[in-house]
Formats: structure tokens, C-alpha cells, sequence
């Protein structure tokens, strides 16, 4: 079938492809991994080009990196006018108007009417890690609860809090101490014969048991929660669990910290996803789309909270770069020039409208969840037994790429496909994209048949 915007007119990876993936690996270490076979020679809003002229449809975002597109030409302008000005002076050394604007403006978006302050960073992980520290200075705690299926990053502190151990934590041990893992609501595989309404009750009540059982309250320095889980597989909690954890939080005075290094930044239809559960955090962890792929992250806490460390504890070389700075308050701009959170809204209508009728059309896909534009269908290979179908995500993703379309697995299992398209993707790339991953799914389909 010709598409309009992808078209791949080579084998993947093409001739210019081949020729980089040797040197790449010769050079570069296997475990660092890739996704589709071929490297990228230009992209904008949400279309890449690769090396061999081959263009596709970017359901992937850099893994939820580009919510505000490709080369953005507010955040590509706001980067060349810095660069001629200065590249970096170290904030900790001699300071810049950029990281106080950017703090000042992210302050006011967060929720909550109360005092907060903000700290930059350069990664995810390193966002946790000094959520954690922050934490475990103002409370004089060391314990964290984190949740099983959750993904946090892959330095020492936030691979020991991340649940999935291959591949990213097989054999890289041993971890740091203090890490509790509490479960987490995931309503799709909730015991058999229970409601989600009893669902509800059962995963809250295993929360305080754990806190009985596990670790000891007041030993917990924070509760580190992703709204939506990421990797884990878009997992989507009910209100009242987010509720009851936050509550409990507040009543054994631990910090509740809510990760949204992959949800912020209107992807789920509000500047962060815990908006959406009416549950005001203490800490926020910031970082990906927030850069517009400029690395970048941060901390967003109450003042008092925030307030507690001393000067030098805090921070580092690149942490908040000038370049990062002006990235950041380039896309808070082109948000609000473009509304990205009705966007969003939007997207993620349309995107689980079609979900949910090829999930009529295929037994293989066991659910189908999501907020806003944070969407992914579940694999099973049978509906009745629940049993994970990793293969045939694998197959679809290959399948895809084929045609012209970047998308993504996830979950535990490896059975979720997920999608992180930029909010600024047309309706008719949106559509296109949409209809190249229904052909997959029906290729891959069909090649579990003739297996």
C-alpha cells in the first residue's frame, strides 16, 4: 500500500545504513541497544528521514522525548540565539537568567498553590536521585517505596529502584539498600471474579499491609510513584489508589514523589499526569520532553522541602546548562502557543477509538488503556488466560518499521505496544500512522497463522 508521508523504498537497513551499523558495531558496545536497523539524516515535527532517503511516521518520540516535535522552530531558534551568546558557564560558578526564568515558570505550573522551588538536572535518573536525596534530608529517613513494574533509570540508586531485571539489572549488582517495592494498581490483571470497584479496596489495603509487613513507616523517606507507568507498559491507576497512597503519605509524614519524567509535558492532556487524579505531590521529577531533546531535568518540590539542603550538596557540572534552560522555555511556550494539552486530549482519542476497534477485530490484543495521548494496546496469546504474547509485539514492531512507521514495546512481559507520537503530528500523519500499524498487526497476524 503507497502512504503519503512513509515511504521506505529500501531494504532495512539501506546501502549508507549497512555501511554505519558496521562501524557502529565495531565501535559501539552491543549493549547499547537500537531499535530500527538505520540512522536518521533529518527530522521535523513528526517525520524522519534516514540515511538512505527512507521517511517515516514517528509514533515513538525518542521515547517520549519530542512531545513538541522535531527541530521545533521556536526551540531550534531559541538554541542558535544562545549559542552566540554563551554555550556554558556552570550555574554553580557564574550564574544565568535562563535556569531563574525556567524555575520561576515551572513553579507556577505545578500543582499546588503553595511556595515551591526547582532545581535542574541533565537526566531522568539523576531527577530521582536528588528527589530521594532531597527527600531523605528534609525527613532524616533513608527508607523508598517504589512500585513493582516501575522504571526509574539505570544509575546504581534508580536501576536498584526500577522493577525489571533484564535488562536492566541482570547482573549489574549489587543494589543499593533502603528500596521497598509496594504493588501497584494494574486493573487488567486483577484476581479473576474481582471487580475493579473491589480491585480498588484489595490493592489499597495490600499497600497498608505492606507498610505492616515490609517496611516501617516511619523509617520511609519517600514514596516515588510514576502517575502512569512508562516501560512498565502504560499502566493506568485508578483515581482512588493514587489518592490513598498520597493520603498515607501525609499521614506518616513521608514525601510523596511523583515521577513524571515520561508523562509531564502535556502528554497525557495536562502539563503533568498527576494533575488528572487531583492529588498535589511534594517532590515532581521532570526531564524528556521537557528539552525538546536537549538534555535536561529537574526537581520541582515545596519550598520548605527543597529548602533543607545546603549549598554544594546539590547540583552539578552540566546540571540546568544554558542551552537546556532556553530548550525548556522554548517548548513551554510552543505548549501554550499551540494548546498541546487539548492536543493531547485529542490524540489520545482518536489513537484509542481505533485501539479499541482492532481489539474487537484481533484476540490477541488482551486490553487496551491510556490518558490523553499515553496509549498502548496489551498482547496476549489468549484472551480467557491473560498469557503475555511478547513475540507478536516484536513481529508488529519489525512489520511497522517496514512501512514506514517508529513505534515501541513495553511492559514486564514485552507485551504492550505503546505510542509516544509528538503532539504536533497532523490528523492526516495521525491517521496514516495509525493505518500502517492496523496493516501490521493484521501481517503479523497472519504470520502466527502460517507458524
Amino acid at each position: 500500500m503507497g502512504y503519503k508521508f512513509a515511504h521506505v523504498k529500501t531494504e532495512l537497513p539501506g546501502p549508507k545504513a549497512k555501511e554505519i551499523l558496521e562501524r557502529r558495531k565495531q565501535y559501539v558496545p552491543k549493549g547499547i541497544s537500537n531499535g530500527i536497523p538505520t540512522f536518521v539524516e533529518k527530522a521535523q515535527g513528526a517525520i524522519l528521514t534516514d540515511v538512505d532517503g527512507n521517511t517515516y511516521i514517528d509514533f515513538a518520540g525518542a521515547i517520549g522525548t519530542i512531545n513538541v516535535g522535531h527541530c521545533t522552530p521556536e526551540v531550534v531558534e531559541a538554541l542558535h540565539d544562545q549559542v552566540d551568546k554563551y554555550i556554558h558557564t556552570g550555574f554553580n560558578v557564574m550564574m544565568y537568567e535562563p535556569y531563574i526564568e525556567l524555575a520561576e515558570r515551572l513553579a507556577k505550573l505545578a500543582p499546588g498553590d503553595h511556595e515551591k522551588q526547582v532545581m535542574f538536572l541533565n537526566s531522568g535518573a539523576e531527577a530521582v536521585e536528588n528527589a530521594v536525596k532531597i527527600a531523605r534530608k528534609y525527613t532524616k529517613r533513608q527508607g523508598v517505596v517504589v512500585f513493582s513494574r516501575g522504571f526509574h533509570g539505570r544509575t546504581l540508586l534508580t536501576m536498584s529502584m526500577t522493577s525489571k531485571v533484564k535488562p536492566y539489572k541482570f547482573e549489574f549488582g549489587p543494589f543499593a539498600p533502603e528500596i521497598y517495592k509496594a504493588p501497584y494498581h494494574y486493573a487488567y490483571r486483577r484476581p479473576e471474579g474481582m471487580s475493579v470497584e473491589q480491585y480498588d479496596e484489595h490493592v489499597l489495603n495490600e499497600f497498608k499491609n505492606f507498610l505492616l509487613g515490609d517496611v516501617a513507616p516511619e523509617t520511609i523517606a519517600a514514596v516515588v510513584m510514576e502517575p502512569v507507568q512508562g516501560e512498565g507498559g502504560f499502566i493506568v491507576p485508578s483515581k482512588k489508589f493514587v489518592q490513598g497512597v498520597a493520603e498515607l503519605c501525609k499521614q506518616y509524614g513521608i514525601v510523596f514523589v511523583a515521577d513524571e519524567i515520561q508523562t509531564g509535558f502535556s502528554r497525557t492532556g495536562k502539563y503533568f499526569a498527576v494533575e488528572h487524579f487531583d492529588v498535589v505531590p511534594d517532590l515532581i521529577t521532570i526531564s524528556k520532553s521537557m528539552g525538546a531533546g536537549l538534555p535536561i531535568s529537574g526537581v520541582i518540590g515545596r519550598k520548605e522541602i527543597m529548602e533543607m539542603s545546603n549549598p554544594g550538596e546539590l547540583g552539578g557540572t552540566y546540571s540546568g546548562s544554558p542551552l537546556g534552560c532556553r530548550a525548556a522555555l522554548a517548548v513551554l511556550d510552543v505548549i501554550e502557543k499551540y494548546n498541546l494539552n487539548e492536543r493531547g486530549r485529542v490524540i489520545g482519542e482518536k489513537v484509542m477509538e481505533r485501539f479499541a476497534k482492532l481489539a474487537e477485530k484481533y484476540d490477541i490484543i488482551g486490553d487496551v488503556r491510556g490518558l490523553g495521548a499515553m496509549c498502548a494496546m496489551e498482547f496476549v496469546k489468549d484472551k480467557q488466560t491473560k498469557e503475555p504474547n511478547k513475540e507478536v509485539v516484536g513481529t508488529i514492531v519489525n512489520e511497522a518499521n517496514k512501512r514506514g512507521l517508529i513505534t515501541l514495546s513495553a511492559g514486564l512481559y514485552g507485551n504492550v505496544l505503546r505510542v509516544l507520537m509528538p503532539l504536533v503530528i497532523t490528523d492526516e500523519q495521525l491517521e496514516e500512522g495509525l493505518d500502517i500499524l492496523e496493516e501490521s498487526i493484521a501481517a503479523a497476524t497472519s504470520a502466527l497463522q502460517v507458524h
